[in-house]
């Protein structure tokens, strides 16, 4: 059976005590991927009891209240897709740092994830702060590790090429979630525009 050998080509993560402080992440990181997911579900909900409000206020014609419930909707929206965004992302950083656990990668294999979790740290912050400064801190544990790894094998971290790849999947991720969400949610009634003309046509 063939060793991996961390003081080749940068394989470290079999490597006590680093693999514990991965498998530390990977469990701290699973907790918020289930309270991002919680909060992505009750958003959603929360977007359907304002889209039936405004529906039923509209069908009573009080269109002032039915705008009201239309801009608060719309804001919910915004909300949703920033959250099941990051619970996408989330999940493709998870399944990353499990398959470095498993087969003890290079790295660079993990210096993405830490851009991810950046990334979906700054995204969280206004909508779960408690969960965006737990991933923050998930972030800069990782970040150390990869600097560790660099400083024990002599290897330097390709930034650019981590950043791009970082970049592509938090696209892909806010691109799946906004078509998830315009498949699940229905579209918005079409309110009248008041009118506020006060000339009148010559006869």
């Amino acid at each position: 059976m063939s060793m991996k050998k961390w003081d080749k080509g940068g394989r470290i993560f079999d490597r006590t005590p680093l693999k514990q402080r991965l498998t530390m992440a990977i469990h701290r990181l699973k907790v918020q991927y289930s309270r991002v997911e919680g909060a992505a579900m009750r958003m959603e909900r929360h977007e359907k009891e304002l889209f039936e409000k405004c529906v039923s206020a509209h069908m009573k014609g009080d269109s002032a209240r039915a705008a009201l419930y239309a801009n608060e909707c719309a804001e919910a929206r915004k909300m949703a897709k920033v959250v099941l965004g990051a619970q996408l992302a989330l999940e493709k950083a998870l399944l990353r740092l499990e398959t470095v656990h498993q087969l003890g990668e290079t790295a660079a294999a993990i210096m993405p994830v830490a851009g991810i979790l950046k990334a979906i740290q700054k995204d969280l912050a206004g909508v779960i702060p408690e969960v965006s400064y737990e991933i923050g801190a998930i972030s800069d544990e990782i970040g150390k590790m990869v600097v560790e790894v660099g400083e024990a094998t002599g290897m330097s971290v390709d930034m650019e090429a981590a950043n791009e790849e970082a970049r592509k999947i938090l696209e892909e991720a806010a691109a799946v979630a906004e078509h998830r969400l315009k498949e699940k949610l229905p579209e918005l009634p079409t309110l009248p525009t008041p009118d506020t003309s006060t000339t009148t046509a010559p006869r």
